[in-house]
């Protein structure tokens, strides 16, 4: 990784589905995303997504499945 890429600063982004990805913090974000609050290197950045997605599985799916489990 070059020095360019270490020095930018990334945040943590979300869409609908609750899949999570990391995005230049000085860019817009695309339509259908928004920012989870964290911010900061791209390792940093990543290590909490880490944290946080645990089941990689998009909310539309997930709720499908506990749906099917309740009934």
């Amino acid at each position: 990784m070059s020095d360019e890429q270490q020095d930018l600063r990334y945040q943590v982004v979300l869409n609908d589905e609750e899949q999570y990805s990391i995005w230049a913090a000085d860019r817009e974000l695309p339509a259908g995303w928004r920012a989870e609050g964290t911010t900061g290197t791209r390792e940093e950045c990543l290590t909490r997504i880490n944290e946080v997605w645990v089941d990689m599985r998009p909310l539309s799916l997930r709720s499908r499945t506990q749906d099917r489990s309740a009934a």
